[in-house]
């Protein structure tokens, strides 16, 4: 079984790579309306196609020492950082649970997770076009990752709608602080870490927050922005919700251990 499980995580980290590739193609493209399958990707200085030897994630910027062949333009080091972090999540994933049948579904989540953080960074909105079609898909691979106890996909449907609940009346109280994009992720993230168990979609709610209330402190304390300063809220969901399924079980423990004595 652990020869089984090393082979999932170098195969899920070869998909991450070709994954990260395409992901460039729709973070730079959804939040401007245009088509992630046509025309081919090209160079935005030259026009020229981005032929394909030059496409190869990660190892295709290196050989052309991140320029244009054509116009020796200088190509972003963000593309293979892209491919080389989503190449490394699906790994990480991969190694959390092996060849389980959850495991498409969690692969799916790390990819529309790094698309939506970086779309959220770039413009500061979370597209509905990435985000709504996450609920229908989730509860498809969900399910079928729950055909031995469907107890596990009731749990992750109540997680996704008291997430949403929540999130809901934050926006609703104050929403000046938060975007309605937030509160439609929140219920894609409190779907996953839900099917997980409580504790997971406990500590998922709780890292969001605690990780953009750090960052925003930070901010003030180094003089970088003030209390009105936008700063997008969806990189610190997604983080949270991705450090709650690697070790949200073991933070809750820590943290009951803590304050029970335990």
């Amino acid at each position: 079984m652990e020869d089984l499980d090393s082979v999932a995580v170098v195969l899920a980290g070869l998909l991450g790579l070709l994954i990260g590739s395409f992901l460039n193609v729709v973070i730079w493209r959804v939040p401007r309306g245009e088509s992630i399958v046509s025309p081919p990707s090209a160079c935005p200085s030259c026009g020229h196609a981005i032929r394909p030897r030059d496409n190869v994630p990660v190892l295709g910027w290196l050989l052309l020492r991140g320029r244009c062949r054509d116009c020796t333009a200088p190509i972003s080091p963000r593309y293979p950082l892209v491919e080389a972090a989503t190449g490394a999540l699906f790994a990480a994933v991969a190694w959390k649970f092996g060849f389980h049948a959850a495991l498409p579904a969690f692969l799916y989540l790390a990819a529309v997770g790094i698309a939506l953080a970086l779309i959220d960074i770039d413009v500061k909105r979370l597209p509905d076009v990435l985000t709504l079609p996450s609920y229908p898909v989730g509860v498809v691979l969900l399910g079928a990752a729950s055909l031995e106890d469907p107890h596990d996909l009731l749990r992750a449907l109540l997680g996704g709608a008291a997430m949403f609940a929540v999130y809901f009346a934050l926006c609703f109280a104050y929403p000046a602080g938060m975007g309605f994009g937030d509160v439609k992720l929140s219920g894609v993230l409190g779907l996953f870490t839900a099917w997980l168990g409580w504790d997971a979609w406990s500590a998922g709610l709780l890292l969001g927050f605690f990780l953009g209330g750090f960052f925003g402190i930070g901010l003030l304390l180094l003089g970088k922005g003030g209390r009105k300063t936008a700063v997008p809220f969806g990189p610190f969901m997604i983080l949270g919700a991705f450090l709650a399924i690697f070790v949200g079980h073991e933070l809750v423990d820590a943290y009951l251990g803590a304050t029970t004595g335990g």
